[in-house]
């Protein structure tokens, strides 16, 4: 990021059985940017607004899952607002609920039934100190995540046609 230049990490998540799991990174910029601010988590938004130009998802309808903020610090479904609060939890998002004990010049992880922490954590609700939006495929356009991103040649039925015209 350039210049103060507001940005998201767009972390798109292909829920394709085929696709094995399969995340990709992009970065969204610019009028798209102000399209996401506001939104919640469990939100649907249009896939022609992450990425852009021969990039972009247009077809595509995206959920979004989570996210972080600049100090990394992630948002969590249940608390409103966009802002941060310390909050008592037990495992889950945010908190993996371990807890490290020395013995005998050994490192122990215990994992006990309760246990609790309090945590910062970011509400639900996309704002300016976002840095990265976790996303999911809930519908898919006509090409593949992978061929858009250029990591597999397209299937050559569609792409002969346009070329030798």
């Amino acid at each position: 990021m350039a210049g103060g230049e507001q940005a998201f990490k767009a972390v798109i998540n292909d829920t394709n059985p085929k696709a094995k799991g399969r995340a990709f990174s992009v970065d969204i910029t610019g009028s798209n940017y102000n399209h996401f601010l506001g939104k919640k988590i469990g939100d649907s938004v249009d896939g022609m607004f992450v990425g852009e130009g021969d990039q972009a998802l247009s077809g595509y309808k995206l959920q979004i899952t989570g996210g972080s903020d600049i100090t990394g610090r992630p948002m969590r479904p249940d608390l409103d607002g966009g802002g941060v609060k310390s909050v008592l939890v037990s495992p889950g998002v945010g908190y993996k609920g371990k807890r490290y004990v020395k013995k005998n010049s050994q490192v122990y992880r215990y994992k006990y039934d309760g246990i609790r922490r309090r945590r910062n954590l970011r509400g639900n609700v996309i704002s300016q100190d976002t840095r990265q939006i976790n996303l999911k495929v809930v519908e898919t356009g006509k090409r593949t995540l992978s061929a858009i991103f250029g990591l597999e040649e397209e299937a050559p039925a569609e792409t002969s046609s346009d070329e030798e015209e």
